[in-house]
């Protein structure tokens, strides 16, 4: 499904300030890996997203995404097959559009469709459908700005709207650290559900140790900009927080 292969990444070569994102990163997941990913500050957790998700493009070796090579595919173009939710519950969405208006441009996106500004029945439909599964009432609010919408029920729309067309690849960076607890326990349990549903291939940012071990079936942890561990399986079952924490020391 996602492949990366020898992937390289320096920032600000031949300077005083250089420095080494990604060296030579090699990582390969199947369809409907669940793979969360930890690492200290810096060890290029959120630039492996970037360079999955085309924020910019390596600078040597491959990205392939379901056998097709997208390594200098514009970021525009990759964003039709992967979704992707971030920290900041603002980002990735338009504040003075309405919950309807964002769900349609992601949905649009999605199917390479031209946006039109009158929604259907069955657009309508679709949107009341999915919105009420959140259950946070949201069905009801087809109408409100999204920057109307607390922390909370922004980031929930927002993996709505990422997931409003199923995507090849999901990738959520720390999308619950923002929130309060209860919250993103909320936010985390709608992931988990959506994910398992449509089985989708997902790599998951946490600074969160406990849920690294807990999530998914899969945790790699990153540093220096290199992968130091790829676990699964009865490795990965039999491993504590605190184990984890003795042999990285994070």
């Amino acid at each position: 499904m996602l492949s990366l292969e020898n992937v390289n990444k320096v920032f600000h070569a031949g300077t005083a300030n250089e420095r080494i994102a990604l060296e030579n990163v090699s990582l390969h997941l199947p369809k409907g890996d669940f793979v969360t990913i930890v690492g200290g500050n810096g060890a290029g957790k959120t630039t492996l997203m970037n360079a999955v998700s085309g924020v910019f493009l390596a600078d040597s070796g491959r990205v392939l995404l379901d056998g097709e090579d997208i390594t200098f595919l514009p970021e525009y173009r990759r964003a039709r097959y992967i979704g992707r939710l971030f920290q900041d519950p603002m980002r990735g969405t338009a504040p003075n559009m309405t919950i309807a208006e964002n769900l349609a441009l992601a949905y649009h996106s999605a199917n390479r469709s031209r946006f039109r500004i009158g929604l259907g029945k069955r657009l309508l439909g679709l949107f009341r459908e999915r919105l009420a599964l959140l259950d946070l009432g949201l069905e009801d609010r087809l109408k409100t700005n999204m920057g109307l919408l607390s922390g909370g029920q922004r980031q929930a729309v927002t993996l709505l709207m990422a997931t409003i067309c199923t995507p090849k690849l999901l990738m959520l960076d720390e999308h619950t650290a923002a929130l309060d607890p209860v919250t993103g326990e909320k936010v985390l349990r709608l992931t988990q559900e959506i994910i398992a549903q449509d089985r989708i291939t997902t790599i998951m940012v946490t600074h969160n140790l406990e849920s690294a071990l807990q999530l998914g079936n899969r945790t790699v942890m990153m540093e220096q900009g290199k992968v130091a561990l790829d676990i699964s399986g009865a490795e990965r079952d039999g491993m504590t927080v605190e184990e984890l924490t003795r042999r990285f020391h994070l």
